[in-house]
């Protein structure tokens, strides 16, 4: 037998920095999806721009045919001065109409596609979220997967809707005002574009800052989730054990520290705005200064001069918009950062390419890419199946720290199994290498002498069944809560609950099958809910059976009933037993001692007793106890 340890892996490199640019790019796969309403919204910025730079110029207009300008235009300088401005005034109307038709239409298409785009990141998000292996579950906070689930994702739709086509229509709207404002008089429009740039560089300076400030808003958020998310499920200890005031206190803390995040944002953000108002102001003086000047000299008219204060206006409105879509845009970039952190989130197992069915084709009901749940196979067929092996595995959920050592047995099929072992022997950690929730860093586990990383994880996993010392329940109705999504008549159902004695238990609900059960099942007793574990389990017909503590949180009564199905639905299965009550587990064909992760005893309830081992001091304290 081999007991070398195995080498710890080293894994070198760091994650990279990612620009902006970057950042953005990687949400440009779903608006590709999406591509004739990003193409039309688009376009619609072309007559929306153009409207837009059009106005000033025509209510300059207005004033020019008043006092009779020779920049009026041709065709209504030999027209009568009520025709002339009727005509104005309708162009000024048609402008208008196009400008706020078109604006509203396309608002409308970018929302929608921001939202199209917000949910299939969400849908891949949850799809990513929920292949991870266990050990990401280990480490991350249930409440900052949530944050990023929910308000990170609504933040990465305001991205394209709000942020980029907006900051597209708002630079483009701006080149085309410097273009008209340009053929009209280009030291006026000369002197905006040098007000204008230094301006911008305040902007993005600020926006910068704001990015930072905003990714800390987030985490603090983060946290704050965590907390409420941990404080709601665990009310019971907090209630019990008086905790209402410190973990208040804890909370306000979180909190302070949120809104003092938050502050940060919101100082930064109004930085913006007033510097973009005090410029407006400093733009509009100067055209004013400069224009004056020009039209003492008679370089200017009025008209013209009109129509560059409202141009000095609209000028800056955009970059008022652009700098607000800028915020939103930062904020977009933080969250691209916060999700892509759990989308490049190696999966850690993963299904083979070509896995292999060979062996297991027709024990798990995998015929022509469809998967059919066999009847209970007959006992002759069925002495072979159920067949474990561990092969020298060892096994670490941190590091080199290992709580599975050099494990090598084989439980044979049909063969009833128990773990006994004290708290952290490993014994639970056998069972979820099994199922493969992780991966052994040494060794491998092979079902029917298959390697169980041949097989599809759903295939695996149905072949087994596994009772938790807990069922953890859905909201939803008891049918739903049997069948976990697969396609089982309402007889199946009956004849599952039948045979784990439950039937009664399911007919005293008020509405039977159909009673509504709330999340993780509050409104039944936790032996009720233990109880449809079992009938989750019967139902699905596996040819491995694994008990962790299964009958932990029954009453003496229920369990006898229970105890009475499972020895009908023991036979001809394997089945691996995890229990501390050991007078449970005296008819088993083998029990397995562990301690600190290592195999150190093995044989039957009278073999061990013999021996005088762990197991039968374990075995005599709990008689003594008794």
């Amino acid at each position: 037998m081999s007991t070398s340890k195995p080498q710890k892996k080293i894994h070198t490199g760091s994650r990279r920095g990612e620009n902006d640019w970057r950042l953005f790019l990687r949400l440009v796969p779903y608006a590709r999806r999406h591509g004739r309403s990003l193409f039309v919204s688009i376009l619609l910025l072309v007559p929306i721009a153009v409207a837009n730079a059009v106005e000033p110029q025509l209510i300059g207009q207005i004033i020019s045919l008043i006092r009779k300008e020779p920049n009026t235009y041709e065709f209504l300088k030999n027209r009568p001065l009520l025709q002339g401005l009727n005509i104005i005034e309708g162009l000024l109307l048609i402008t208008l109409s196009v400008r706020l038709l078109f604006t509203g239409f396309q608002g409308y298409l970018v929302q929608k596609l921001g939202q199209q785009i917000t949910a299939e990141i969400r849908q891949d998000l949850f799809h990513h979220v929920t292949s991870l292996a266990v050990r990401f579950f280990d480490k991350t906070a249930v409440g900052k997967l949530i944050t990023r689930l929910t308000s990170d994702v609504e933040v990465l739709g305001d991205v394209f809707s709000t942020g980029a086509i907006g900051i597209v229509s708002d630079m483009f709207s701006m080149l085309v005002i410097l273009g008209f404002m340009f053929s009209m008089q280009w030291q006026l429009a000369f002197l905006l574009l040098i007000v204008f740039l230094p301006v911008a560089c305040i902007i993005i300076y600020l926006q910068k800052e704001y990015r930072k400030a905003n990714y800390k808003v987030r985490e603090e958020l983060s946290l704050l989730n965590s907390q409420l998310q941990e404080n709601i499920i665990g009310i019971n200890v907090v209630q019990l054990f008086r905790r209402e005031k410190f973990n208040a206190e804890l909370f306000r803390r979180n909190n302070q520290r949120y809104v003092h995040e938050v502050d940060n944002t919101i100082f930064y953000d109004s930085a913006v705005s007033s510097t973009l108002e005090w410029i407006a102001l400093i733009a509009v003086a100067g055209v004013l200064w400069v224009g004056g000047d020009l039209l003492l000299g008679k370089s200017l008219t009025f008209g013209i001069l009109s129509a560059f204060i409202f141009y000095a206006q609209r000028l800056f409105d955009p970059l008022r918009q652009f700098a607000e879509k800028f915020t939103v845009i930062q904020s977009g970039f933080t969250a691209i950062e916060r999700v892509s952190e759990i989308l490049d989130e190696p999966i850690e197992i993963r299904d083979r390419a070509n896995p292999r069915f060979s062996i297991l084709d027709s024990r798990l009901g995998y015929i022509d890419g469809i998967t059919h749940n066999p009847e209970l196979p007959t006992e002759n067929s069925q002495a072979e199946l159920g067949e474990i092996r561990f092969e020298h595995v060892w096994f670490a959920y941190k590091d080199d720290d290992y709580v599975i050592k050099d494990l090598d047995f084989t439980i044979h099929p049909g063969e009833k199994i128990a773990l006994v072992g004290p708290t952290g022997a490993g014994k639970s950690s056998i069972i979820r290498l099994l199922c493969r929730l992780y991966e052994p860093n040494q060794g491998r586990i092979l079902v029917d002498g298959i390697d169980i990383r041949e097989i599809p994880q759903a295939e695996l996993r149905r072949y087994m069944a596994v009772i938790l010392q807990e069922g953890f329940l859905f909201a939803g109705d008891v049918k739903s809560n049997i069948t976990l999504g697969d396609s089982y008549s309402f007889e199946e159902i009956q004849q599952a609950a039948a045979k784990t004695n439950i039937t009664q238990f399911i007919e005293q609900l008020p509405q039977g099958y159909d009673t509504q059960l709330r999340e993780r099942g509050t409104n039944l007793s936790s032996g009720q809910k233990q109880l449809l574990a079992f009938a989750r389990a019967a139902i699905r017909n596996p040819e491995i059976l694994i008990l962790d503590e299964a009958t932990a949180s029954l009453d003496v009564g229920t369990e006898a009933l229970i105890q009475e199905a499972l020895n009908k639905l023991l036979v001809g299965r394997t089945a691996i037993i995890i229990a501390h009550r050991l007078s449970t587990i005296r008819n088993v064909d083998r029990i397995f001692v562990l301690k600190r992760g290592e195999l150190i005893e093995q044989g039957s309830h009278e073999e061990l007793l013999q021996t005088g081992g762990m197991y039968a001091t374990l075995h005599n304290l709990q008689m003594l106890g008794s």
